[in-house]
């Protein structure tokens, strides 16, 4: 069946097969995200995942990676998917990786063994929108699952030899609780030690809840110059051992990259650089989610 619109997916997995499992996201709640407005929750029928599963090892027989969509595929417990993670192996013999984005809650809700059977079964990394390491602008962005079980998420799984790439998303406390949200997003990731990093920066979306509420002057966004700021205050307090960092999504205005801890200093002068001014940045036309 042809895959149902929109498609979302992190920009590392741009060369995965694409398997849609379920549509939309069974929390669809959250006040600045637009990615399945008028697309509701649904589990797709396993004959149907199959069916997409065999079209495409005909096609890309020698596909390495599989990326399991849309936004809550993990909502299946294991009954249901292993059978799915298990005919992706079969179809593709030089698989080497399953990955999908997850919900806090879809992962404490399961035990280790369970946690073990899909890394057995070649589900090896899950990204996990953090957003933001303060409870309450999570709150006030009506997102369903808390700061505490996604920090729980991400060491559980890595108990499990799962690794998690986790998201932030600069801005989201708006100019009124910044200071909060570079605070607590410190604390959160410090706990978490995730084995990947990405920045994205907060794009207003129209028609979204998070929209409205600026256009009515409740919530004030923050401009590239602190956007800029935010990056380096929480890439000040870091403390990682051993994590990718990236801040090179399409929506940020001075992309970066680099390794924990050993790049941590260097990343602070690039950014300072350009808070100073002395750095390009990218025009607003040009950024986009």
């Amino acid at each position: 069946m042809p895959v149902i619109e929109p498609v979302i997916r992190p920009p590392s997995e741009s060369k995965s097969f694409l398997l849609q499992i379920t549509t939309g996201c069974s929390s669809d709640t959250c006040t600045f995200c637009g990615a399945y407005k008028g697309k509701p929750f649904a589990i797709k029928e396993r004959q149907e995942i199959y069916s997409d599963i065999e079209r495409a090892s005909n096609a890309f027989a020698y596909t390495r990676r599989v990326f399991l969509m849309d936004g809550d595929a993990l909502v299946m417990n294991n009954n249901r998917l292993l059978p799915i993670l298990k005919k992706l192996q079969t179809s593709f013999p030089r698989l080497a990786r399953i990955s999908s984005y997850a919900n806090g809650y879809n992962i404490t809700k399961r035990d280790h063994n369970e946690l073990c059977e899909l890394y057995n079964n070649k589900l090896s990394l899950i990204y996990i929108g953090l957003e933001s390491g303060s409870q309450q602008i999570l709150d006030n962005c009506k997102k369903r699952t808390s700061v505490k079980e996604m920090k729980d998420a991400v060491i559980k799984a890595g108990c499990a030899d799962i690794k998690s790439s986790v998201m932030v998303l600069l801005g989201l406390g708006g100019k009124k609780n910044s200071a909060e949200h570079i605070e607590k997003t410190i604390v959160a990731l410090n706990e978490m030690q995730p084995r990947y990093l990405s920045f994205l920066s907060l794009m207003l979306i129209p028609k979204t809840e998070l929209y409205k509420t600026a256009a009515s002057g409740e919530f004030k966004e923050l401009n590239s110059k602190e956007l800029l700021m935010e990056t380096r205050d929480i890439i000040k307090g870091l403390e990682l051992n051993k994590t990718i960092f990236r801040c090179n999504h399409a929506s940020n205005y001075f992309p970066i990259e680099g390794r924990f801890p050993q790049d941590k200093e260097k990343l602070i002068k690039l950014i300072e650089k350009a808070v100073s001014g002395n750095m390009f940045l990218k025009p607003d036309f040009l950024r986009g989610l």
